[in-house]
């Protein structure tokens, strides 16, 4: 890896774009497929797949927003009106929205703390994949990636666990540079003495 420096040099740059800042054109279903075929290439201890995707486009990502809009009203009946766009949008502020799901539980021989960390990694595999594909993409979880009665609407098994909601899409926003932890205040060094 270290001699590729297209690699080196994307790594240096990788930056998520907000899902409000994306646009058409997304990915078409040959694309999607491609991403989440490259994706699936993850640390995956005992090849048990312990992770699978659901692929939300087209006009069902608006039905979605209402009915998560209505969850959010029974949560709290009072919203201001920019919040309950921000609801309706969860699903059409990017192209293509990619749930990744665990499926992670008990296993004779893998703990399913390796499954669930599987599934982090392929929700930045996703990310990656879609980079790589030209589209600019963002990980996100929200309020409803943790509350169950969502799960029938998303497609989500009451067994499984979402890992992320990642957004894809294209956009006309430049991508601005965050702060990145400093070195020194996460890593440990043990042993060595250069």
């Amino acid at each position: 890896m270290k001699s590729d420096i297209k690699l080196i040099d994307y790594l240096a740059v990788r930056r998520s774009i907000p899902a409000f800042q994306m646009c058409e054109p997304g990915p078409e279903k040959a694309e999607i497929e491609e991403i989440l075929r490259l994706a699936s290439r993850v640390p995956d201890h005992g090849k048990i797949a312990p992770w699978r995707f659901i692929v939300y486009r087209g006009e069902p990502r608006v039905r979605l927003g209402e009915e998560l809009l209505t969850l959010a009203l029974q949560t709290k009946p009072v919203l201001s009106e920019e919040m309950i766009q921000v609801e309706r949008s969860r699903f059409t502020r990017a192209p293509v929205v990619v749930a990744v799901v665990s499926k992670a539980g008990p296993h004779i021989k893998i703990p399913e703390w390796e499954q669930l960390m599987s599934a982090g990694a392929l929700c930045f595999n996703v990310i990656l994949a879609a980079n790589a594909n030209g589209y600019v993409a963002n990980w996100l979880t929200e309020w409803f990636a943790y509350d169950e009665r969502a799960y029938p609407l998303l497609g989500v098994g009451s067994d499984e666990k979402v890992a992320g909601f990642i957004h894809i899409g294209s956009t006309t926003f430049p991508a601005i540079e965050r702060p990145r932890p400093e070195l020194a205040d996460t890593v440990t060094w043990v042993g060595g003495d250069d």
